[in-house]
């Protein structure tokens, strides 16, 4: 491990050779958005819960072996909505990777359609200058390069998308991936 996952292993306490990411329940439906009318496997996490969970798997590298455990009452361990918890939870983030691969795809056909509009464009604009280049002195040197200009602004948008916009959704599936393939465990709390 690098040097501040080190440090960062330090925080989180480790058993079996996993990190573990702890949440400590009053309620089992509490993990869950209490507004969601959805069945309880299908529910949304809480946006706090949820939060937690994710930010605390981005500071992981993602080849860390990383377990969701889950403290619960000794009222509420065994009751059929925490012995669902782990398949809803699995559930939800399963929901959210593939959220975020449609996200994905969505912006890779906006960055083909892009880039296809910029090259047209700019080809437009380079032809344009040729045709002013045989004339009007400086006016038609500053409208050439003023076309030239135009139409790299245009390349902006594809190259911005296929340079910085893909990664961070991309890595965001990959997170919630790791989430949904996680060992998650209940226990009783104190246990």
């Amino acid at each position: 491990m690098f040097g501040s996952a080190k440090r960062l292993a330090a925080n989180y306490r480790r058993e079996g050779g996993y990190y573990l990411i702890e949440l400590r329940l009053s309620e089992a439906r509490r993990l869950f958005n209490s507004f969601d009318p959805a069945p309880f496997l299908e529910k949304d996490l809480d946006n706090e819960a949820e939060s937690y969970i994710v930010d605390t798997v981005k500071e992981f590298p993602l080849e860390a072996p990383l377990k969701l455990l889950i403290h619960l009452p000794e009222s509420e361990h065994g009751s059929r909505e925490s012995e669902s918890i782990p398949e809803a939870v699995r559930h939800y983030f399963d929901y959210r990777a593939h959220h975020a691969a449609m996200n994905l795809r969505f912006l890779m056909q906006q960055g083909r359609a892009s880039l296809a509009i910029g090259l047209l464009f700019l080809f437009g604009c380079i032809v344009a200058r040729q045709a002013l280049a045989g004339g009007n002195g400086v006016v038609g040197e500053i409208v050439g390069e003023g076309l030239l200009i135009c139409g790299w602004v245009a390349m902006w948008r594809p190259i911005q998308i296929y340079l910085y916009d893909w990664w961070p959704i991309q890595r965001m599936r990959r997170i919630y991936e790791k989430i949904h393939a996680m060992p998650i465990e209940l226990r009783k709390i104190g246990s």
